[in-house]
């Protein structure tokens, strides 16, 4: 496949090649490795007759900025006419009524949905594990897992079933994937991109991430979904760039400050760590001033994040209850009934526990003592990150504190060893800032390790050139 989607246009261009082609190499790729588990439905009929119409419009000069690139999509994103059930039973034979507005924008610029791609139940997981269709494995070992939630997003990139994949980050659903596959994973800042069509999980923490093999894919793709929609009243109207125009990177002395926690924690992997210290040299080398620094909150992050989404999932999946669409169960005595055992049944066992633990802190007798005090120490963390922003360009830290777990390695009643995943990437989620998961060489066993760089709000454009100058 081609490096990157300029090269591919060139090649439209030239007539080496032509969409309705590469996406048929796409899908004869995607029937050879049905064993991955990646894709859920797979548009073929749809895809090659929007790739004869791009052929059409590359002849004719009037194609969009995004003609023939092949994307792959979360099964958490709507597109009109397709399914779409958040890795759920609850909503099986559920088929959307309308296109997210990201969708809509790719749609328009003559980019190609190829298909729908697995995920953990309702964006809640850190393995691919918790879907409702099975696990997703990684390519790189199928004996291992892709990460989550948007681990079959991630997976896709890495075994070149797409060119680039749209899934969702919460707390590090895109970048921890990314991390675990090898590939780059960007995470913009909240509300950059419109949420509408997006089934939600965590509304205050939700957003549309990009996943692809190059730094330069992802800011083309951002410059195109990105920007200000009357369709969601969350979205900034801070002004879009061209992101794709602004990658030269001066190489003049940065400021970047490493969390040293995260690197002297003693549960980060050996190799991770080594890793990430050999990137850290390489900068000091480069004449970049690298320092340590120390953020007393790390401790209180991950619980902070795991106590507001799961209060926020709890209110946004009420809506679920086999009513209007999807699981219901059949012949139920009552109303009661209905939503309970719909629910029951519909949902899996961690959807359930994150239910049933938003609905506790949200309880009269906790609502203070959880809740409340959440929200002020995320005030503190994010305060505190931007403290720390104001005197460094980047925040950079390993994204996970080890590669890719082993298939079934987590006893489903314990969670909280997976829970332990996100433990670097929910700091970026819980400041709202954007944050980027680029690949950083490998362990002893061939697993891809992953570095996270953080940036202030809407620095996409500066977190995107130091990518690319680090991907060079």
């Amino acid at each position: 496949m081609y490096r990157s989607y300029s090269a591919y246009f060139s090649a439209l261009q030239s007539s080496e090649t032509t969409v309705e082609a590469t996406v048929q190499q796409f899908l004869a790729k995607i029937e050879a490795t049905q064993d991955l588990n990646i894709f859920l439905e797979v548009y073929r009929d749809g895809a090659l007759a929007q790739a004869k119409a791009v052929d059409l419009k590359i002849k004719e000069g009037t194609a969009g900025k995004l003609a023939g690139l092949v994307v792959g999509v979360k099964d958490v994103i709507a597109h009109k006419g397709n399914g779409l059930q958040a890795g759920s039973k609850i909503l099986e034979g559920f088929h959307s009524e309308y296109s997210a507005t990201a969708i809509e924008r790719l749609l328009a610029e003559d980019a190609i949905i190829i298909g729908r791609q697995n995920c953990d139940e309702f964006a809640m997981g850190s393995t691919n594990e918790n879907s409702a269709f099975g696990a997703t494995k990684n390519p790189v070992n199928p004996a291992h897992v892709p990460g989550g939630s948007s681990g079959a997003s991630a997976a896709a990139i890495a075994a070149d079933l797409c060119m680039v994949s749209l899934g969702s980050d919460t707390g590090g659903s895109v970048r921890q994937p990314a991390s675990f596959c090898g590939v780059t994973g960007l995470k913009p800042t909240y509300s950059r991109i419109s949420r509408f069509g997006l089934i939600a999980y965590a509304s205050s923490f939700d957003v549309i991430g990009i996943l692809s093999k190059n730094t330069e894919d992802i800011a083309l793709v951002l410059e195109v979904i990105a920007g200000d929609d009357g369709k969601d009243a969350t979205v900034s109207k801070e002004p879009v760039l061209a992101y794709s125009k602004v990658l030269s990177f001066e190489k003049s002395a940065l400021k970047i400050g490493y969390i040293r926690e995260t690197i002297e924690s003693e549960g980060i992997q050996e190799e991770v760590k080594i890793n990430t210290l050999e990137r850290i040299e390489q900068l000091r080398k480069e004449g970049h001033t690298i320092e340590a620094i120390d953020f007393p909150l790390l401790d209180y992050v991950l619980p902070t994040y795991y106590i507001l989404t799961a209060a926020e999932a709890s209110t946004n999946l009420s809506r679920f209850d086999g009513v209007r669409y999807g699981t219901r169960i059949p012949n139920p005595q009552d109303i009661d009934s209905l939503y309970r055992e719909t629910r029951t049944e519909g949902f899996g066992a961690e959807v359930r526990r994150r239910i049933i633990l938003g609905s506790f802190v949200l309880s009269a007798s906790y609502f203070d003592a959880y809740f409340t005090k959440a929200q002020k120490v995320r005030k503190l963390i994010q305060e505190k990150t931007m403290e720390l922003l104001k005197q460094y360009d980047f925040l950079i830290c390993p994204t996970a504190p080890s590669t890719a777990f082993k298939l079934g390695a987590f006893d489903e009643a314990n969670p909280l060893q997976m829970y332990l995943a996100d433990l670097y990437t929910v700091q970026a989620s819980v400041s709202g800032i954007p944050a980027i998961s680029v690949p950083n060489g490998f362990d002893n066993n061939g697993l891809p390790v992953g570095l996270q760089i953080m940036a202030n709000a809407f620095e996409e454009g500066k977190i995107l050139a130091f990518s690319k100058y680090l991907e060079n």
